[in-house]
């Protein structure tokens, strides 16, 4: 017999074979899909955790002022939307004020500012 014969014939059997029994890969890639989606979720949680630390250090080097327009320094915009939030949440003023950093007046002219009713 020729050589190449020999070899076509062993490429047939080994191509049947793989049929039958090479199919392992399949569980790898659901391996894969899972490690890509815990990846993707602990990157959101990441990029949630930052965007938390931003927001604290824009509070801390903005001042915070009255709403007044003749004084000209505004509130800043994230204090706005944690008291609007905490008052949507129950809070009273007096909570508001003291986990925003603002006197219960300011609090008050931010709700008011807003057409919150109080």
């Amino acid at each position: 017999m020729d050589i190449t014969l020999i070899l076509l014939i062993i490429g047939l059997i080994s191509i049947i074979l793989s049929f039958f029994f090479g199919n392992s890969s399949g569980g790898d890639g659901d391996d894969i899909e899972n490690i890509s989606i815990s990846l993707h979720q602990e990157t959101n949680q990441l990029k949630k955790r930052l965007r938390a630390v931003e927001e604290e250090l824009m509070i801390g080097v903005n001042p915070i002022g009255k709403i007044l327009p003749a004084k000209n320094k505004p509130v800043h915009e994230i204090i706005i939307n944690q008291i609007l939030s905490l008052h949507a949440q129950g809070y009273s003023i007096a909570e508001i004020a003291k986990r925003s950093s603002l006197s219960t007046e300011q609090v008050l002219e931010v709700l008011q500012a807003r057409g919150v009713s109080i």
